[in-house]
């Protein structure tokens, strides 16, 4: 026995037109075709879907069940639609949006939102390694995080380029220095990222660089976990200069032996061809030209004030 959609288009169709012309019309098949697959059926499963009154095909109760079956899945078809075109629409399209730290990535999703503001998106935060991950995966469909390695598979383009700071309470003893050494940070209670961290592969660098190997008070897991340690006075702790757009009473301290800049990259899987995916780009190329241009002051260049 073989139930096809093929099959259970033609009853529905006929069961809305009445006859098996109004159907071939409808489906934009011949009407032997649709006469077909309903006696087919008939046959089958030994059932009557249709009893003839006045010249209209009129559906039996059994065909009625049926065609509530089709209705639903007609809608579960048009719904499988909606989610293929939404990755590929700037009406009403979806983008998933994964990020190492919440800025710049939000003031560029910001601009994207303005520049297209019937699309849907969504963002997941994560380190470096679990971001990375989403994106190969397909589980977000563009990464933005520093220092993503120059990979064959993905697309990326450069959103703008910063280096990891000391982070310091104002009342810290390094809160009025203008710089500050591996060497003298030994000094203070450190705060470290956990292992997969863009940020703290940075931190390592550097002390490794430095000859020192320090032993952290506190080891946790987010910036944001970090930047509340500084707050509350625990210690010194680490984050990317963009990384935030939070500008209270913590101190970005210039380390010595960090004060190399890295690249905030997006990306996204080479082989992803979206329209979606070309206005996101074409968003990070006018953000990073207004950026350069210092249109942008009271955004993001704007963190970069201790």
């Amino acid at each position: 026995m073989s139930l096809t959609l093929s099959r259970i288009r033609a009853v529905n169709a006929v069961a809305a037109g009445g006859s098996y012309a109004a159907a071939a019309r409808a489906l934009g098949l011949s009407q032997p075709a649709i006469s077909r697959h309903v006696r087919d059926l008939e046959a089958e499963f030994g059932v009557r879907l249709f009893d003839r009154k006045n010249g209209l095909l009129q559906a039996t109760p059994v065909c009625l069940e049926l065609c509530d079956v089709a209705e639903r899945m007609a809608e579960a078809e048009r719904h499988a639609m909606r989610i293929l075109m939404r990755h590929n629409t700037l009406l009403n399209g979806r983008l998933t949006i994964g990020l190492g730290n919440s800025m710049p990535g939000m003031a560029l999703i910001a601009a994207f939102h303005k520049r297209h503001p019937s699309i849907e998106i969504a963002v997941e935060t994560g380190s470096h390694e679990a971001i990375t991950r989403a994106v190969l995966t397909r589980a977000v469909d563009i990464g933005i995080l520093p220092d993503v390695p120059r990979d064959g598979r993905f697309r990326h383009d450069l959103l703008m380029r910063q280096n990891v700071v000391a982070i310091v309470h104002p009342a810290s003893p390094l809160a009025g220095l203008p710089s500050v050494s591996c060497q003298r940070l030994l000094q203070e209670p450190l705060i470290f990222r956990t292992r997969g961290s863009s940020t703290q592969r940075v931190v390592d660098r550097a002390f490794r660089a430095a000859g020192v190997e320090p032993v952290p008070l506190l080891t946790l897991d987010t910036r944001d976990a970090v930047y509340e340690a500084v707050v509350n006075g625990l210690g010194v702790g680490f984050m990317w200069r963009n990384g935030t757009g939070r500008t209270d009473i913590v101190r970005r301290l210039t380390v010595t032996e960090m004060s190399r800049e890295y690249d905030e990259m997006v990306f996204a899987l080479s082989e992803e061809k979206s329209v979606l995916h070309d206005a996101f780009f074409a968003t990070v190329s006018a953000f990073r030209a207004e950026q350069d241009g210092g249109a942008g002051r009271d955004g993001v260049a704007a963190l970069a004030a201790p």
